[in-house]
């Protein structure tokens, strides 16, 4: 199993560091984008509201990022409508503004109702509007609650042509992710033989909370599996979170440092006694 710091860092290949407030700005982009500037090193992408996508691209322009950064947005957000001539348009719409991939959200409340035509019809629709843009299927998984509905949902959208399987957003629900519906998609990810990724968004804050879910991902897909093309973490402040892990160096490994920066100073102090003796 990894340690949390080698899991901090696989995560934060992984994320899509994620802005979707009511009351975001083009500053608070920009401010969002800087933070993928990291020492040790940046996001898979942002992911923002679209009408934020040309903010995105100039920040991470500017900070010599945005070949590293993508840029995702949302579509058919937060509700999952059912109007599938809607969210192909969205969809067209934000692949045109210059995002490299589109999160759209399941018709999942029509799903829960019986009705399967409705999501299947929809993710297909965007699935040609995304052109050859990644597009990420939110399925709710919080509100469909019953495995076999995820499971359903699931293989409702890989038939339909996604690339992505996401857990949920929280926006509009305040549900989140979970191992268990984690390990659902997964599993159909699995069964299905299709290249296709998962996300899992939604209460995903610590650096704990990443090295579960990759733990699982590992053990259901295997080790080789899991790059930014086929995992990736929709959060916001788990950044932070791991970052401070990555920042915080085990204690044997800083006295190691103190102690040889103990002995460096000594050495330098006997080699400037003894050249200023020399020089006397």
């Amino acid at each position: 199993m990894k340690t949390l710091q080698q899991a901090a860092s696989q995560a934060l290949a992984m994320m899509d560091l994620t802005s979707l407030n009511a009351d975001d700005d083009a500053a608070r982009i920009e401010a969002l984008c800087r933070r993928t500037a990291t020492e040790f090193g940046s996001p898979a992408a942002v992911c923002v509201y679209p009408a934020f996508i040309d903010a995105a691209d100039r920040q991470l322009r500017e900070l010599g990022l945005r070949d590293r950064v993508r840029i995702a947005t949302v579509t058919n957000f937060p509700d999952g409508s059912v109007n599938a001539e809607r969210a192909a348009r969205e969809t067209r719409a934000a692949v045109v503004a210059g995002a490299d991939e589109v999160d759209v959200v399941f018709p999942y409340k029509a799903l829960i109702n019986g009705d399967t035509a409705s999501g299947r019809a929809l993710v297909s629709a965007c699935r040609e509007a995304c052109g050859d843009q990644r597009l990420k299927v939110i399925l709710e998984t919080g509100e469909l609650e019953r495995p076999e509905l995820i499971r359903q949902a699931a293989e409702i959208a890989l038939d339909a042509g996604a690339d992505f399987l996401k857990t949920s957003t929280k926006t509009s629900t305040g549900k989140v992710a979970t191992l268990e519906a984690a390990e659902i998609l997964l599993i159909a990810i699995r069964d299905s033989g299709r290249d296709v990724g998962f996300k899992a968004a939604g209460g995903i804050r610590t650096s704990e909370d990443a090295q579960a879910y990759l733990a699982l991902a590992e053990r259901l897909m295997g080790a080789d599996w899991l790059t930014p093309a086929h995992f990736r973490f929709g959060a916001s402040g788990l950044l932070d979170a791991l970052l401070a892990t990555l920042s915080a160096r085990p204690r044997r490994q800083r006295t190691a440092a103190t102690e040889s920066s103990g002995k460096n100073e000594r050495r330098r102090r006997v080699v400037t006694t003894a050249h200023e003796e020399r020089r006397c």
